[in-house]
């Protein structure tokens, strides 16, 4: 019997020389094993090949990562992207349906970045795909020829909805600073969302599922960076392990199938 509570982690559909390879970044990894106290299980981009049922059933809680990619714009009915937009068909093949079962069977989620993105369209939301270029939105995109300190230290303040998730984790405060390296965002929300942050020109920063049976929270930044030393990073994995325990004890004390 496991001690900690298992945790699944989305990994990348990505070539590796000329083979096929799964890949989480360890940063995600980390958080989940530190700062979530649990057991880290990399979720491979096997599509269909692994049925999100069986999935769910074994797992206590899911991190969906952020990536490189972005979602195909087809699955929230978007335009065509922009000529050299990277996809990874393969993990929408996987998060997607993955999502929609774990939520639903009462599995702990939290999304982020790309995760976050998929959340809002899982649910029925659209996603603006440059948001640089909408009127009035911000440049929420990093230098990538800064370092990564730079590339991931605090960009603006999000303002955290009352009564919220993200609110009670930071002792009632109502701004905390985050860090910003994505290039799309939330057009759309999607039903059944609820905002928990919003950025300084009105995007939506954080939304948690309406009703959800356990936490589910989707934050488009990125708290794994940072998980150990800033306060609403750590909480946010805190919450979220504590969740996974909750649901690991609920599954134990359950009687075993004949």
């Amino acid at each position: 019997m496991l001690s900690k509570p298992l945790v699944g982690i989305t990994a990348d559909s990505t070539e590796t020389g000329s083979h096929r390879a799964h890949v989480v970044v360890d940063k995600y990894i980390s958080a989940v094993v530190e700062g979530a106290d649990a057991l880290a299980l990399v979720v491979p981009a096997l599509g269909a090949m692994q049925s999100s049922a069986a999935l769910v059933d074994a797992l206590d809680g899911l991190v969906f990562t952020g990536s490189l990619s972005n979602v195909e714009p087809h699955h929230y009915g978007g335009a065509p992207s922009t000529p050299g937009t990277l996809h990874d068909r393969a993990r929408d093949a996987t998060t997607l349906p993955l999502m929609r079962a774990a939520i639903g069977a009462g599995v702990p989620v939290l999304a982020i970045c790309r995760g976050f993105q998929e959340m809002n369209v899982v649910f029925g939301g659209t996603l603006d795909q440059r948001v640089h270029e909408v009127d009035g939105r911000h440049d929420h995109r990093e230098n990538r020829s800064a370092s990564l300190d730079v590339q991931y230290g605090p960009s603006h303040v999000v303002r955290l909805a009352p009564g919220g998730v993200l609110h009670a984790l930071m002792g009632g405060l109502d701004e905390a600073w985050v860090n910003s390296l994505h290039t799309q965002g939330v057009a759309e929300l999607a039903p059944g969302l609820a905002v928990e942050a919003v950025a300084p020109d009105g995007l939506i920063e954080a939304v948690r599922v309406e009703g959800a049976h356990a936490f589910a929270l989707g934050v488009q930044w990125h708290p794994e960076w940072r998980h150990a030393s800033d306060p609403l990073s750590t909480g946010i994995f805190r919450a979220f392990g504590e969740a996974c325990r909750a649901r690991r004890e609920g599954r134990c004390a359950r009687p075993a199938r004949t």
